[in-house]
């Protein structure tokens, strides 16, 4: 790779976040999760409104069993401490696997419209 190729690359990445967070994919392996959903998703907004997740959800909108957690902590340790407490791993419907994600690039948007009260998240 050429020298300006990496000063490029240099100048291209040198404003971006780099913000370090912990992505857990879930394997249910087709399990029902009906039995342990509501204790899975008191365990996750708590852990949301603690600041822990940045985003979580299905994959394959239902489908699957299958899932994604995105937590917003200081280690992969304390992800998988984390991983470990959520009720659908205690009931052994679900496995795991941590990988580390850096935010380089992307966006989000709120809209707040005073008229009626409402807030849309673009």
């Amino acid at each position: 790779m050429s020298a300006s190729n990496l000063d490029r690359i240099r100048e291209l990445t040198a404003p971006m976040w780099r913000k370090k967070l912990y992505a857990v994919t879930w394997d249910g392996k087709g399990a029902n999760l009906l039995p342990h959903l509501a204790a899975h998703l008191e365990y996750l907004i708590g852990l949301e409104k603690a600041g822990k997740i940045f985003a979580s959800g299905p994959l394959d909108f239902g489908a699957s069993s299958d899932g994604l957690t995105v937590f917003n902590v200081a280690s992969k340790e304390e992800a998988r401490a984390l991983a470990l407490k959520d009720p659908f791993v205690i009931n052994g419907v679900r496995s795991f696997s941590i990988r580390e994600w850096t935010i380089m690039e992307g966006s989000f948007g709120i809209q707040v419209n005073y008229s009626d009260r409402s807030i849309e998240i673009k």
